[in-house]
């Protein structure tokens, strides 16, 4: 058999040593290989001739073959095993993606998040901190050291990898920010760490979307319910009210009373008329709120309705002092007479209530593009800022003059359902030196009307 031959043979066997074993494995074949060569093979026969330069070359082959093949066997090798992880990786976020749109929304998400992360993932241990819910959740073991360590992911803001403790940290982040921290101990690659906390920053996040939705929907409920309430009330009050305010009215017209008499039957039939008009406010809003209040459109001429609204002013020194703007006397607007009689009259009412007494009211009409704006004025003491939304709530009113002043917080609130009912809008400013204004807008050829 030919040294070549024999050459050859030697390196196709170097080559299996580095390809299945490694370098350091193939250099102990190739010293085997060109040893073998110089004494069985090489003249003079069962001689080593170490000193002969071909040896030296075999041998430097040899090693260089072992080098190469070896280094790309562990490249492949390396290659081979990202492939497997990254299928792995992706798998496992697969599984929880799938897994995490079957979680219990009522519940909440961290302790439901944690055990599913480590058993798809099989990491040691998971925690996870729930900024809006003020809670951490943990599967697994944690030492006292790392206890709070997706707490504080979160506090800090800052992403943590601890190669030694094999512990990776990130902050979630939702529609509105940070929401929250995940930690993990256990061996898992920085991409797939990245797009797990994705996953789970979701889940936090759908969590909070549905308790909205769940607050929102308990508040609808509980607002009809109580619409319903006042409606029932409402009706079962205004019946015997109405007799009662028939009886007082009849004692009266009659006559017959002593002075005493007289005073005491009047405060009853004007408490009675101010039962009833409660009353009617209450069903205004249930009906409002319901929609079940048919909207009146007509061409109401606004100097007119003032007018009118000016007129049933009882005390002549009150209607004195309201002062009346209107940029044309003719200018008219389609919406219902009564809600936007109503609206007026609750400013007006406003304005003689807590105005400083003897000072003017205005009341300014004016007209724009395509609205028509009313304003109405007063002195006296302003409205906290805090306070300028919250007075069109129902039964809000401004503990300024919840004790000063006598009222139920309703009026305003049925102003801004009623304006809301022909698409306008309601609101106010107010000043300590400029005084307090309320103001109406709402378009001139109607809104829902």
């Amino acid at each position: 058999m030919s040294l070549t031959t024999i050459s050859f043979a030697d390196l196709i066997l170097v080559f299996c040593a580095a390809l299945f074993f490694g370098f350091w494995q193939a250099s102990i074949v190739s010293v085997l290989a060109v040893a073998s060569l110089d004494y069985y093979f090489a003249q003079p026969l069962f001689h080593f001739t170490i000193s002969d330069p071909q040896d030296w070359i075999s041998l430097a082959t040899f090693e260089l073959a072992a080098l190469l093949i070896s280094r790309l066997s562990a490249k492949e090798h390396h290659s081979s095993q990202e492939a497997t992880l990254h299928r792995t990786s992706m798998e496992q976020l697969y599984e929880l993606s799938r897994s995490s749109l079957l979680l219990d929304l009522r519940q909440p998400p961290g302790l439901q998040l944690v055990i599913l992360i480590q058993r798809i993932f099989k990491v040691e241990a998971v925690a996870l901190f729930d900024a809006n819910l003020v809670r951490q959740d943990i599967s697994g073991e944690w030492n006292e050291r790392q206890g709070d360590i997706a707490r504080e992911c979160y506090l800090s803001g800052a992403s943590v990898d601890d190669v030694k403790t094999q512990t990776a940290a990130r902050v979630l982040r939702g529609n509105a920010g940070a929401i929250g921290g995940l930690a993990l101990r256990g061996q898992l690659n920085p991409i797939a760490m990245d797009a797990l906390t994705l996953l789970a920053a979701l889940a936090v996040d759908r969590h909070q979307s549905f308790e909205k939705e769940e607050l929102a929907e308990t508040a609808r409920k509980s607002e009809q319910l109580r619409a319903a309430v006042m409606d029932a009330l409402a009706h079962e009050f205004k019946t015997p009210l109405s007799t009662v305010h028939t009886a007082t009215s009849g004692l009266i017209e009659f006559g017959g009373l002593s002075e005493y008499q007289e005073e005491l039957v009047a405060v009853i039939d004007q408490q009675t008329a101010r039962m009833i008009a409660l009353c009617t406010k209450l069903l205004l809003t249930a009906k409002l709120e319901s929609g079940r209040l048919p909207i009146a459109s007509t061409e109401v001429n606004v100097q007119g309705l003032i007018d009118d609204l000016l007129a049933e002013i009882s005390k002549e020194d009150e209607a004195k002092r309201i002062q009346c703007s209107i940029e044309d006397p003719k200018l008219a607007v389609r919406a219902d007479r009564g809600l936007l009689g109503m609206i007026l009259s609750q400013y007006i009412d406003n304005a003689r209530k807590y105005s400083t007494p003897g000072s003017a009211i205005e009341i300014v009409v004016r007209r724009s593009y395509s609205e028509v704006l009313f304003s109405v004025h007063n002195d006296g003491p302003s409205i906290p800022l805090e306070d300028r939304e919250r007075i069109f709530d129902r039964f809000y009113r401004s503990p300024n003059h919840v004790d000063t002043i006598s009222g139920t917080g309703i009026g305003l609130s049925v102003a801004k359902k009623a304006a809301a009912a022909h698409k306008g809008h309601v609101w106010v400013i107010s000043d300590e030196q400029q005084g307090t204004t309320f103001f109406l807008s709402i378009p001139k050829d109607g809104g829902r009307v």
